[in-house]
């Protein structure tokens, strides 16, 4: 792989502080998951029977929400486990506490941390903390993407046929089922297929050129609005289905070598289904 480009200068010096902090805060949750002793989790159920959270999503959330609430009190958070305030600076934080959070109780890797700036309605800083791997992720709009500091870059080259691509699945059963048979209408046209439990890792993985792409449908703002951001910052082409900015509908990451021809496959397998 070529060696990446040097970053270029920040685009905005406040997004490039945004980032660090997110980088911080992010790395608070680690610590606790860490060194949590898994035998003691209380474990309950939310919109599915798979859909799990544990007391470590809530307290792992109340720490990220104090760490930056003690540096920035007048910003507004969205946080997947209920935090949520307003705020009067025009930013807001985006936290996923534990992405992945059946993996965390299985003790199973691919779980991460995610956090998120938000300014004036876009997404300009973010990271996403693999505790396991100890591997930080991060980036900030027109500063490029980096991991544990060092930057990274999308795969340089591919062919769909080859391309390794990234997914992940619905805790709504229904959805699962239609999951499932776009799936079997990609799988023989490419390489194949890794399923690895959180949507924040997937997007750094194909960021870092460890996938070739990732796709999922029905995913929340806090499960790839970090990662979404590093993505784009690494080089790949990060959208919608149908060309539009990702969102809860569908997020489609993938390096620029095969996004064309992936996105074609995905558009006629989803076309399929309806």
């Amino acid at each position: 792989m070529p060696e990446p480009e040097p970053f270029p200068a920040p685009v905005n010096p406040e997004w490039e502080r945004l980032e660090k902090l997110a980088a911080e805060a992010a790395e608070v949750a680690a610590s606790l998951l860490r060194s949590q002793t898994r035998d003691q989790l209380q474990i309950s159920a939310k919109s599915s029977r798979t859909d799990l959270v544990t007391d470590m999503d809530v307290a792992c959330e109340a720490a990220i929400v104090e760490f930056l609430a003690a540096r920035r009190p007048a910003d507004g958070v969205m946080g997947e486990e209920g935090s949520g305030r307003d705020g009067t600076s025009g930013v807001r934080w985006i936290i996923d506490p534990i992405d992945g959070t059946v993996n965390f109780v299985y003790g199973h890797p691919g779980f991460g941390v995610s956090v998120a700036a938000e300014a004036d309605g876009e997404v300009v800083a973010g990271a996403v903390v693999d505790p396991v791997l100890k591997e930080v992720f991060a980036a900030h709009r027109g500063g490029g993407a980096r991991l544990n500091g060092n930057p990274i870059t999308v795969r340089p080259n591919g062919q769909p046929a080859l391309a390794l691509v990234a997914t992940g699945f619905s805790y709504q059963h229904e959805r699962r089922k239609r999951q499932a048979e776009i799936l079997g209408e990609l799988l023989p046209l490419i390489g194949d297929i890794r399923r690895v439990g959180g949507a924040a890792v997937d997007l750094c993985t194909v960021a870092c050129g460890r996938v070739d792409a990732f796709f999922e449908v029905g995913l929340n703002p806090w499960d790839y609005a970090a990662g979404a951001l590093i993505a784009e910052e690494a080089g790949a082409v990060v959208q919608d289905l149908n060309g539009g900015p990702p969102s809860s509908d569908f997020v489609f990451a993938s390096a620029p070598a095969v996004a064309d021809a992936l996105l074609k496959l995905l558009q006629s397998a989803e076309a399929d289904q309806i």
